[in-house]
């Protein structure tokens, strides 16, 4: 694994510190009756859960693009995956702050964003796997 993406994947794990934070704060916002709305309660469950989902699934495409053989150059894609980890998650929580919000604001874009990187991350390292098992069978 290039170093770079090992200091990306050993920061991310780091990051579930955060995500676990944002758990405890899911709890009091579910058992204390907080002012948040219901949409506000919505977003940040979802929030919550795509990062927990989309850390795992990153750490687990660098694992899988290493373990494969994956050129260099094609490792980027697991830090497109990392990334979205970040993109979907503040979409869902920066598109409901402020008080009273039923609608989500503009920022709800930085989640699609997410969407697009994710993809498009996806695609590439699901190919550079299958392109190194091709090259691996000779």
């Amino acid at each position: 694994m290039h170093p770079a993406l090992v200091i990306a994947t050993g920061a991310t794990v780091l990051t579930v510190i955060g995500i676990m934070s944002g758990g405890t704060f899911l709890l009091r916002v579910s058992t204390a009756g907080s002012a948040f709305t219901p949409l506000q309660k919505t977003f940040f469950r979802a929030g919550h859960a795509h990062a927990g989902v989309l850390v795992i699934l990153g750490l687990v495409c660098a694992l899988l693009q290493s373990a494969a053989g994956v050129p260099t150059g094609w490792t980027f894609a697991s830090l497109g995956v990392l990334a979205s980890a970040l993109l979907i998650p503040g979409g869902f929580f920066f598109s409901v702050m402020g008080k009273d919000v039923t609608t989500p604001n503009r920022l709800m874009a930085v989640l699609w964003v997410g969407v697009a990187v994710l993809a498009v991350a996806l695609l590439i390292v699901g190919i550079s796997v299958i392109a190194a098992g091709i090259n691996a069978l000779g």
